[in-house]
């Protein structure tokens, strides 16, 4: 695999309109189907790992409704969901970290089961957690476990563990506002973009400040989607802050200043989703987000841009994984977009299908009769059906060792 990879696969369980899947993720992926596919469900369940890490696991499912709008529904009535993140971290370990939720009544929950498991030599670090009780462990003692929430937030006091947990608590997920953009916004860190942008301009700055080359990246990809933009900075007003664009209008010789407020979606969307690829391809900082996931990050922009979108993608992934849902044609018309990149999700009877393009898509791409983007304009780019059936039951197990 080319570029940065955190996550190696994803296997899920009863989760929203999922069933089950198990996919090998790439440094970029798009995510590609219609509305309503289920789309958006894969990258949330990515999503839930982090806010629970973040905060506590039933923070994150009060944020969904509590467990019983999580956990599949179906007419077998599953009582549980599970995840499992297969991963490679920065100094090369891999390992894999699973966990089962269980509903309890009166939308109560449960970790039935949590497993981190980190190869390395002389011998694995890792933990098993059943039900609130650690049942082994290397190394030992461990601290307590409860049941209503992850061990690993625990476990991350060890320095065994520290590493995995720092990098799925930096994963950063975004549907951008460009209303929270333009509003004043409070400074922060600037450490990582927040879900709606509400921070943009104090990540800008710090971008500013520490790798300017990566802030020129942002101005000079914007200016192609934004004709006539220079620069963006952070302005100061009063105990808050702002976005302040400079923009050449007409003749004028010096270019023109418009403050956040007056810019327009598409123009405050773009430049969240190029800040967002672009926060960690600074050398200067110890602290990444190791994972961006996008969804739809083509809305409101004018379709001659997809292409400098699309290039921003490609770029971001050398130093981030990036998970893009899409179902834009222009975005993915490039004949360097391979159906390696494309997971493809369709909806069958309420269930959720991922899988790679079928046999059909994979020859028409392989021999550049169709791009992608010409494929899903009509209609025929579709999850190989057979491909997903032959799925080695092996690979959908949450827990213990599972080879490829």
């Amino acid at each position: 695999m080319h570029g940065s990879v955190l996550i190696t696969r994803v296997v899920l369980k009863n989760y929203k309109s999922i069933a089950a899947c198990s996919v090998p993720l790439r440094s970029l992926v798009f995510l590609v189907g219609q509305n309503g596919s289920g789309k958006s469900n894969f990258l949330d369940a990515l999503r839930l790992v982090t806010e629970a890490l973040n905060s506590s696991l039933d923070h994150a499912l009060r944020e969904r409704g509590g467990i019983n709008e999580v956990r599949r529904r179906s007419a077998g009535h599953p009582t549980h969901f599970g995840i499992r993140l297969e991963f490679k971290l920065p100094d090369s370990t891999s390992g894999y970290y699973a966990f089962r939720v269980g509903a309890k009544p009166k939308g109560g929950f449960e970790v039935q089961r949590e497993e981190c498991r980190i190869f390395a030599l002389p011998a694995d670090k890792f933990y098993v957690v059943d039900s609130g009780r650690v049942e082994d462990s290397n190394p030992k003692p461990l601290p307590p476990a409860a049941d209503d929430r992850l061990f690993l937030v625990a476990a991350s006091s060890l320095p065994e563990f520290r590493p995995l947990y720092d990098s799925l608590t930096r994963m950063g997920f975004y549907n951008l506002n460009p209303d929270e953009i333009r509003d004043l916004q409070p400074p922060d860190t600037g450490q990582v973009l927040l879900r709606d942008g509400r921070n943009l301009a104090s990540v800008l700055n710090l971008i500013a400040t520490q790798s300017p080359r990566a802030k020129a990246q942002v101005v000079e990809l914007l200016s192609k989607v934004v004709p006539g933009v220079v620069d963006v900075t952070t302005r100061h007003v009063g105990k808050k802050e702002t976005l302040e664009f400079r923009q050449k209008v007409g003749e004028n010789q010096s270019p023109w200043r418009f403050m956040a407020e007056n810019m327009s979606d598409g123009t405050l969307r773009a430049l969240g989703v190029l800040t967002a690829l672009f926060q960690s391809s600074n050398g200067a900082s110890t602290k990444k987000v190791p994972l961006v996931g996008i969804e739809e990050p083509e809305i409101a922009l004018h379709p001659g841009a997809a292409g400098v979108l699309r290039d921003g993608l490609k770029a971001a992934s050398r130093h981030t994984q990036v998970l893009v849902t899409s179902h834009s044609p222009d975005l993915l018309d490039d004949k360097s977009i391979s159906d390696e990149h494309i997971l493809a999700v369709t909806n069958r009877n309420g269930d959720t299908l991922i899988g790679p393009v079928d046999a059909a898509g994979r020859s028409a791409i392989r021999d550049n009769l169709f791009t992608v983007g010409e494929l899903l304009r009509l209609n025929q780019l579709t999850p190989d059906l057979e491909e997903i059936q032959k799925t080695p039951q092996r690979q959908l197990e949450l827990f213990g060792k599972t080879p490829a």
